[in-house]
């Protein structure tokens, strides 16, 4: 499954709808899950590298799916 090409914002929107908040802003974006103790950190840039895309879904346990459809559910 090939991954799209994505700003900071539509991971930021996606991982919101797998159920993470923002804790923290700057050039980073720390969020974190309530559940659970997953910190994911996603780079403020306008287009996310796809090496460093698959250790933010791994940072976050989801499947390339799971974002994919999270990020459909965005738009």
């Amino acid at each position: 499954m090939k991954l799209p090409v994505v700003s900071w914002r539509d991971v930021v929107n996606a991982l919101k709808k797998a159920g993470f908040n923002v804790v923290k802003l700057g050039p980073h974006i720390k969020m974190k899950r309530p559940s659970d103790r997953r910190v994911v950190i996603v780079p403020k840039h306008d287009e996310i590298a796809k090496g460093t895309l698959l250790s933010i879904l791994r940072q976050a346990g989801i499947s390339k799916a799971e974002f994919i459809k999270y990020l459909r559910n965005c738009h």
